[in-house]
């Protein structure tokens, strides 16, 4: 709870202001993917190489990192507005950088201010969304920011498969988008956060299982399924595709098919009310999708490669979900920008397993990884779902004090 009680009118101001931090959020999804259905377009046209490719997305990471985990503290110090919208505004200029210098320096220049823009803008929303919302905001953070994740690339792939207009104008949907979404921002986001949170004790924190340990120890085994689990679709997979399929239609089917997924997925448990179980079902999807991949082998088939864009993307969902839920639930309010921007820097270590896939297959080959990953992900279902029913059992048995005064 807040030092300061808010009125029903302040409450009722507050809660307004959501709309406008998940448009911001759905803008910064948008501006951080759209650029992957470009990727083979860029390649042709300016004659990148897969390193390339590759240091597009490293130098992406190299800007975000940082920018998950200082966006996250310093909200927590400065508030959340002024984090979401800078983060949100550079993301922007990013892109417009992309828009008007795409060789290679300027991609790496680009997609450094992307991320960097992107990590600030993702930690401090999903803070103030579950400032704002409480668990509901929180997966509703995690729906926006998939929509637009999802959004982009279609929408690039789109444009660039189906029309003649050059590879300026994604960026410049991208570019128009941020724009407006800060702008409503500025004007729609202006509830004035709460100031000053409670100093929780570490051993009060523990009584109500909350506290650092407890968040992390509950989100970040589900963090590492989010973006692994997505990208084995949209990156490794449509790779593998390449015998059938190029050009910039693949990636777009795929983040439309992963995403899609994985945003409805999340609807389906708000609406039904899944409970923490929803995250062991998210890692025995994963374990799933990477037991198909490992057998698929290096040319799978089309029905294969929907089936497991769907059942990764439903992975993806529910780990984001669940995780997100759980930072919001047991982390101190004083910290949850900070364990929120963690949380997040740990799931985005999942982008780098389609490199680490390519970069060790000479020396295990491409079923052996995916097999490990299966078996590991199967055991973090077992143990989260023995771990909540273990919690059941025990609040069920728990018998109140009734001697206290």
């Amino acid at each position: 709870m807040w030092v300061t009680v808010a009125t029903t009118g302040q409450q009722s101001r507050v809660k307004a202001v959501l709309p406008a931090v998940l448009i911001v959020l759905f803008a910064t999804g948008w501006a951080a993917n759209h650029f992957t259905a470009l990727l083979p377009v860029l390649a042709q046209r300016n004659g990148l190489g897969r390193t390339a490719l590759d240091g597009a997305f490293g130098i992406y990471a190299v800007g975000l990192l940082p920018g998950l985990l200082g966006g996250g503290t310093l909200s927590d110090r400065w508030g959340r507005r002024p984090l979401l919208l800078t983060g949100a505004a550079v993301a922007g200029l990013g892109n417009f950088a992309l828009l008007c210098w795409h060789d290679q320096t300027g991609i790496f220049v680009g997609r450094l201010i992307v991320g960097a823009g992107v990590g600030v803008a993702m930690s401090a929303g999903t803070a103030w969304s579950a400032d704002i919302g409480g668990g509901s905001g929180s997966v509703l953070a995690g729906v926006s920011l998939s929509a637009g994740f999802g959004c982009g690339p279609v929408t690039s792939a789109l444009v660039e498969q189906f029309t003649s207009a050059p590879v300026h104008v994604p960026f410049a949907i991208s570019v128009t988008l941020s724009a407006a979404a800060v702008f409503a921002g500025v004007f729609l986001a202006r509830t004035p956060e709460p100031a000053g949170w409670p100093a929780a004790g570490p051993a009060a924190d523990a009584d109500r299982g909350q506290g650092v340990a407890a968040a992390l120890g509950a989100a970040l085994p589900l963090a590492v399924w989010v973006f692994a689990s997505a990208t084995v679709a949209m990156v490794t997979m449509v790779e593998r595709m390449h015998y059938r399929f190029n050009g910039p239609l693949l990636p777009g089917l795929a983040a439309a098919l992963t995403l899609t997924s994985g945003v409805a997925i999340q609807m389906v448990a708000r609406r039904w009310g899944w409970g923490p179980l929803a995250g062991a079902a998210g890692a025995v999807a994963a374990a799933i999708g990477y037991g198909t991949v490992a057998t698929a082998g290096a040319t799978p088939s089309l029905a294969v490669f929907v089936t497991v864009a769907v059942v990764l993307g439903i992975a993806y969902g529910l780990c984001l979900r669940q995780g997100l839920v759980d930072v919001e639930t047991k982390s101190p309010p004083a910290l949850r920008g900070t364990l929120t921007g963690v949380f997040w820097a740990v799931t985005y270590l999942g982008f780098g397993l389609p490199v680490l896939l390519v970069t060790i297959e000479p020396a295990v080959g491409i079923t052996a990884p995916l097999v490990v990953l299966s078996v590991v992900a199967a055991a973090a279902a077992m143990l989260r779902a023995a771990r909540e029913i273990s919690a059941k059992r025990a609040s069920a048995h728990t018998v109140p004090d009734r001697t206290a005064v």
